[in-house]
């Protein structure tokens, strides 16, 4: 007789959560809710129809992908409608409806199922999808709405206007610049022209907190992000003679804020170790400067994203920690 112990051989994982994929997008969805009303508040409807729109063509495009596939549908477990509202919150409140449609397609289609589905993409979708529309469509994602009056436009974002001032020589030239500027408690509270996910900073701020209280997010990136960028530009500030408003505008301008809480921590884009993730911030925040300084777009964050989310690997390798009983 056969006494040899039988073991069963499986797979990985072997520890397990009580977290499953639909509470943990779930609880992201919950933690973007503050920015979501404060959206609705200042763009109105415009927003609302955005957001909905998008998380709808996300869930249709996930589930076509699938049947045509032959895979299993998972359009239950809410990373389709979750990719869909992140996507919207990167849009102008203005933008057709048709076009928010179809980002998101190309956010579920070319940044998600083209690599295998949930857990195996390598760019965040959101980013994807904003960035093909952005290059495809550039007129209508750079078109901004005023708050309070969705309908009217407004010729730039407070980063565009404050780009002008790299063509201001003198100080008085300066000074009579910045007054045009929106004042740092609108770009705090979100009174600014620009994308849905811009508005309201202690909306984001908050969402971002509760996802690192829940564990669902490493507080590194973020913090080694948004701290890079503020010292980068205050170096910048500092020689250009701009005063300390200028790295704080930075801060609160653009999509740099729900970009370090909800998108450059995305599980399966970002790296795994601790040193990993403090490199993978300070490129990030490297890149969003570049970018906003030096190149044609005043944004630079899904950029950013995107070009890091390829290095994510190659700095995971480099991080990686010793195995417990070899040499190195």
């Amino acid at each position: 007789m056969d006494n040899t112990q039988q073991f069963l051989i499986t797979s990985s994982p072997h520890l397990h959560s009580r977290y499953t994929i639909d509470k943990a997008m779930r609880e992201v969805i919950i933690a973007l809710f503050p920015a979501i009303l404060a959206a609705v508040y200042f763009f109105r409807l415009n927003a609302a129809l955005v957001m909905l729109v998008s998380v709808v063509a996300s869930m249709s495009a996930e589930y076509a992908c699938q049947k045509i596939m032959g895979r299993p549908v998972t359009v239950s477990d809410g990373s389709a409608a979750l990719t869909g509202l992140l996507l919207a919150m990167c849009l102008p409140p203005a933008l057709p409806l048709w076009m928010a449609a179809l980002g998101s397609g190309f956010a579920i289609v070319i940044g998600k199922q083209v690599f295998g589905g949930l857990g195996c993409n390598v760019f965040n979708p959101a980013h994807i999808g904003r960035a093909i529309l952005l290059t495809s469509m550039p007129v209508e994602m750079t078109t901004w709405s005023v708050p309070g009056a969705p309908d009217a436009v407004s010729e730039a974002t407070p980063l565009a206007l404050s780009r002008a001032l790299e063509h201001v020589a003198s100080a008085d030239a300066i000074t009579q610049a910045t007054a045009k500027l929106p004042s740092l408690w609108d770009m705090f509270t979100g009174n600014i022209a620009g994308c849905l996910g811009e508005t309201c900073a202690p909306a984001l701020i908050l969402g971002g907190l509760y996802l690192i209280w829940r564990g669902h997010v490493d507080w590194r990136i973020p913090f080694y992000y948004l701290a890079s960028v503020f010292v980068i530009m205050g170096l910048y500030a500092a020689f250009r003679g701009y005063g300390m408003w200028y790295p704080i505008y930075q801060l609160l301008g653009g999509g740099l804020i729900i970009g370090a809480f909800f998108m450059a921590t995305d599980w399966v884009t970002s790296p795994l170790t601790a040193k990993g993730r403090i490199a993978f911030a300070l490129g990030l925040g490297l890149l969003t400067c570049l970018l906003r300084l030096k190149s044609g777009y005043t944004e630079g964050v899904c950029y950013s994203i995107l070009i890091m989310n390829m290095l994510a690997p190659l700095i995971d390798r480099a991080t990686r920690r010793r195995v417990f009983g070899r040499d190195k």
